[in-house]
């Protein structure tokens, strides 16, 4: 990835989630800050470096500084491994797509000494790699995207529910959530995913294929539902069939947004045609 984009995704980001970035918010004790958190006399063991002068000089007696801490910003990602990713009729497939997208904001969130967690879901049980730091962070990233997406019938209808929910429970401070999942899932994932809004800033980034949207007119097919295994068979050179199809994906569709709109959630849509990356900046812009 070029370096300019990241920085440029950086930099979109950020205002995004400017309300979770580092400085924003009090951390629990004390440590290396900018806010003072308390001023006492010096003890044996104490950090010469954290004598204050002023005090020193107005009591006689050396006195140190002590600051509220910076919390750096934690950034958990929760990346959809599902069978429908695998899904793709362009130059890639979903999940590559979303790999990419996982990669990216992983960097962007080891940045100034930030943490980033990892969930990957919808292949079996999800699998937590928790908050690390530096190249550790992105060790684990790699480790778990490396593992693949499922197999057709072996996908769990709760998986994103559940995956939201575990985020919620484990995440106790305040950061970033970044959901990457074409968001088939259908489960009940609105009330988690509202839950973690109310804590955390929440990024929805939905990847798609275009074909998805419209069915073209090439006879009868057998179609399977990735997620469950379930084959039908279809009609496709029928107008009312393909029509029918492209409704309901419509309306679909329409569902998402609204419900994320209602969440006041941020919502990016990713296209395995083009380039992803300039969608994903355009749309966080």
């Amino acid at each position: 990835m070029p370096q300019a984009l990241v920085e440029a995704l950086g930099l979109a980001v950020s205002h995004r989630v400017a309300g979770a970035l580092p400085g924003d918010r009090r951390a629990a004790g004390v440590g290396a800050g900018t806010e003072l958190a308390q001023l006492r006399p010096y003890v044996f063991g104490d950090d010469v470096r954290r004598i204050d002068a002023a005090a020193t000089a107005r009591t006689g007696e050396p006195h140190v500084r002590l600051q509220v801490p910076e919390r750096t910003l934690t950034t958990w990602l929760a990346v959809d491994v599902s069978a429908s990713m695998a899904f793709g009729t362009t130059t890639r497939l979903k999940a590559d797509v979303a790999e990419g997208v996982a990669l990216a904001v992983g960097r962007l969130a080891l940045r100034h000494a930030g943490r980033l967690g990892v969930l990957t879901f919808g292949a079996g049980p999800s699998d937590l790699h928790p908050p690390r730091g530096s190249r550790a962070g992105l060790v684990a990233l790699r480790r778990a995207l490396s593992a693949g997406v499922g197999i057709d019938g072996s996908g769990d209808p709760h998986a994103l529910a559940d995956a939201l929910g575990r985020i919620g429970r484990v995440a106790r401070q305040p950061g970033l959530v970044v959901v990457i999942s074409d968001f088939r899932d259908q489960g009940d994932w609105t009330r988690p995913l509202g839950s973690l809004r109310a804590h955390h800033s929440v990024l929805a980034v939905e990847v798609g294929d275009p074909r998805e949207a419209e069915v073209p007119a090439v006879g009868r097919l057998a179609v399977v539902d990735p997620e469950t295994g379930r084959r039908v068979e279809v009609d496709t050179s029928r107008p009312r069939v393909r029509e029918r199809f492209a409704a309901l994906e419509a309306e679909r569709r329409e569902t998402l947004h609204k419900e994320l709109r209602r969440l006041r959630v941020d919502h990016v849509t990713l296209s395995t045609e083009g380039d992803w990356l300039l969608q994903l900046g355009r749309g966080l812009a």
